[in-house]
């Protein structure tokens, strides 16, 4: 096994990175440490290459993919650092940079970097491989004015993990230029990601000229108004819309091809068709009239799926798609198509006959009438020479024959499709979607469809579930990262949201798992970062933030403030909620908080300040004492446990951001511990609602006491009614006053809605129970 560099041989320190920049006419040196990290480096014993003004970069004779690639690592250079190199073709001399193939590696994206005194040579299979040594070299070179660059000698070999490596735009809820989309395309290259996979095809808009059906765009793509906000009943006024035409997204193509990215379209059906409903309503099971959606969210109305004129639709849409889109995959949704208009048409109900399609345990004959579609749209691209993915939704009624699957509803769907040896492509929501938040303070932050998605989660992903057999592990194919696009109406907006979110994604796609450290990807991702700002790419900061831990210590009954930055930056903190400074006090060890306070914390460098993180911390009889669970919290929403029922901080309306405890199909019942005999008069209980998302008040709750913790006594019930349609969704505060008694235990316990009521599209399930602080006094 060849030893792996350590970063301090190959030059620049982390530090050095962020605060110094090389004059023009120094030399700076390189470091080879990028992201995503490697497989292997390893330090060669000689003097390192020089790279300056007038070096030749050689490259196989008569190949153009390889020219370009020249052209591209010549560009890359002198945007970062000034350097202007040349391209050559032929044979790689003394003193150059040679491009070459034949490199012996089964893996066709592998590539071999190797560095001496006399030249540098990037070797692979193919010409996407050579580009992703580029990329490495591109990457190792940090952005700064510079007379030459130092390469330390080397020898890199690298491979991608996954094949398929993905990232996914949505324009249908919200449209981007030609020229945003190929900066999108440009930000997937930096991150060695090779499948755009394009949402072009929503109920707020179609975007994609389809000859045949002209008025797809003419009416399709355009909506009157857009709601403002989340479904807030008010809308802006404002017309909105746009399109691709044919030409455009073959220019997209051959703009994304050329660095080596295939174009994956996708026409999502048979739900989330409104748009096209709208330009041809005899399409869908009412007739309409239909109009492009102004609100966001799954509507009732979709392709009928009794009717032969949509089967005629659907195969010659994507007749059209596969002229203008040479990918082997065409992906065809089948995600959140509501069967509520299937259940009441009678051409569908006639089809349902026709096929004789029964409802079963597993699946309703509708749900079956959906894999008929489905099946009818991959027959026919089968029969073109391409292949289908679909959401895992596709899943349901039977999965069609040669499908891969696309699991964005956590794994389950992924997991079983291998197991049904069908190819997966992971991209769980609860990892992999980038348009939930990325920090906790989401009042600070533009507005987003919810969740709670940090860039340390994103890392911590690992795609290979482990519950498959190494047989059915060789099923998952690749892992992609979403972004869709109902808060996100500008393109600015969109380059937040994934960067550096993306680097985070990226070393998932392609590093072996045992190569990733997320504090060692933080150090490596500054330089990267550097690229971002050299490009003009707005990306989120919070990476520069004070990482801030509170943890309960119930046996000095103190909250724990320990704070570390990415970089050692000096990080100062005040405790009465002012604005804190460099005459602030400084950080040295862990903070032990004893009373209420407004805890905040900043990072300050040379070059400015962090974010100022504000923790509004209180203190009553329970804070900081000693909590047992009698029923379990749900392992989905469990975090750092019970102590975040007594750690003395609240929770906002995200109920992902770890500050909320989440019960299900069981009540909350725990037992608080005062540590002594201690008089108590009430209980603060606040719970989250949000009712979509099946989250409901508490039912009940009861408080009794003991001295022993084993003999109870109710001190104190209170019962709620069911929740109504009309309950606002927000943060309920229950407070229960009883008669003053001395006790050491408390027992609390609040119940769960059981059953979902009858007004609700969950009606009859249970609810979640969400919590954030027991609070006695």
């Amino acid at each position: 096994m060849k030893s792996i560099i350590k970063t301090s041989l190959l030059g620049l320190t982390f530090a050095g990175v962020i605060f110094s920049s090389c004059t023009s006419g120094e030399t700076a040196k390189a470091d080879y440490q990028v992201v995503p990290m490697p497989l292997e480096i390893s330090a060669v014993q000689q003097s390192p290459f020089l790279l300056k003004n007038g070096v030749s970069i050689y490259y196989t004779a008569g190949n153009e993919k390889m020219k370009r690639n020249a052209e591209f690592l010549a560009s890359y250079i002198r945007e970062q650092t000034g350097i202007e190199l040349k391209t050559q073709e032929g044979e790689g001399k003394s003193g150059g940079i040679s491009l070459q193939l034949g490199l012996d590696n089964a893996n066709p994206e592998a590539y071999q970097l190797k560095v001496t005194g006399d030249n540098v040579v990037i070797s692979a299979p193919t010409e996407a491989g050579v580009f992703y040594g580029i990329q490495t070299l591109r990457k190792s070179v940090s952005v700064n004015k510079a007379s030459a660059i130092e390469l330390p000698a080397v020898d890199i070999v690298d491979k991608p993990r996954f094949s398929y490596r993905g990232m996914m735009l949505d324009v249908g809820r919200h449209f981007f230029t030609m020229d945003e989309i190929k900066t999108y395309i440009d930000i997937l290259a930096l991150h060695n990601i090779n499948r755009f996979h394009w949402h072009l095809s929503e109920d707020q808009g179609w975007r994609i000229e389809i000859k045949k059906y002209p008025k797809l765009t003419e009416v399709g793509a355009y909506r009157k108004e857009t709601v403002i906000g989340r479904n807030s009943g008010k809308y802006d006024g404002k017309p909105y819309g746009g399109f691709y035409t044919q030409e455009q997204a073959k220019e997209i193509v051959d703009y994304a091809a050329k660095r080596y990215i295939t174009v994956i379209p996708e026409i999502d059906l048979p739900g989330h068709m409104l748009g096209a409903l709208a330009a041809y309503p005899e399409l869908g099971c009412t007739g309409g009239p239909y109009e492009v959606w102004t609100q966001w969210g799954v509507s009732d109305n979709v392709l009928c799926a009794g009717n032969d004129k949509t089967i005629e639709f659907i195969k010659d849409v994507l007749a059209e798609i596969i002229e203008i889109f040479p990918s082997e995959y065409i992906h065809v949704g089948g995600d959140e198509c509501p069967k509520i208009q299937w259940a009441k048409c009678p051409k569908c109900q006639a089809r349902i006959k026709a096929l004789g399609l029964k409802t079963d345990k597993k699946h309703t004959k509708e749900e079956r009438l959906q894999s008929y579609v489905i099946h009818e749209a991959e027959e026919f691209l089968n029969s073109k020479g391409r292949q289908m993915i679909g959401w895992d939704e596709t899943l349901e009624g039977g999965l069609a024959p040669n499908a891969t699957v696309m699991s964005w509803r956590g794994e389950g769907g992924g997991i079983e499709a291998a197991k049904q040896k069908h190819n997966v492509i992971m991209t769980p929501n609860t990892y992999l979607y980038f348009d939930y938040y990325q920090s906790k303070d989401t009042d600070t932050e533009p507005l987003a469809i919810g969740g709670y998605l940090p860039m340390e989660r994103v890392y911590s992903y690992e795609p290979m579930p482990s519950s498959l057999t190494p047989e059915e592990q060789k099923y998952i194919i690749g892992v992609q990262a979403n972004l869709w696009t109902e808060y996100i109406p500008v393109f600015s907006q969109a380059e937040y949201m994934v960067l550096p979110r993306m680097a985070a994604l990226c070393e998932s796609q392609w590093c072996a798992p045992e190569k990733k450290n997320y504090d060692e990807f933080l150090k490596r991702l500054v330089r990267l970062v550097d690229i971002y700002e050299l490009n003009g790419w707005n990306y989120a900061k919070h990476i520069f933030d004070v990482m801030l831990t509170l943890t309960p210590d119930m046996e000095s009954g103190t909250l724990d403030a320990s704070v570390r930055t990415l970089d050692n930056a000096p990080v100062y903190y005040t405790l009465d909620g002012t604005e804190p400074t460099e005459q602030s006090q400084l950080y040295t060890d862990v903070v032990k908080i004893n009373k209420p306070c407004v805890l905040r914390t900043v990072a300050i460098r040379p070059n400015g300040k962090s974010h100022v993180t504000t923790d509004t911390i209180t203190f009553s009889k329970s804070s900081m004492k000693p909590i047992t669970m009698l029923q379990p919290i749900n392992k989905q929403y469990k975090f750092t446990g019970e102590t975040l029922l007594v750690d003395g901080m609240t929770g906002n309306m995200n109920y992902k951001t770890g500050r909320w405890l989440g019960f299900y199909k069981n009540d909350l019942e725990a037992v608080i511990d005062l540590k002594d005999v201690t008089e108590i008069s009430s209980l603060r209980i606040r719970t989250l609602v949000e009712k979509g998302d099946w989250i409901f008040d508490t039912r009940g709750i009861t408080v009794s006491v003991s001295d022993d913790n084993k003999t109870f006594k109710e001190v104190y019930s209170e019962s709620y009614p069911a929740m109504k349609e009309t309950d606002a969704n927000k943060i309920y505060v229950h407070h229960l006053k009883f008669s003053p008694v001395k006790t050491r235990y408390v027992k609390v316990k609040a119940l769960a809605e059981h059953s979902i009521p009858s007004w609700h599209g969950g009606k009859g399930n249970p609810g979640f129970l969400f919590v954030d602080e027991l609070t006695i006094e």
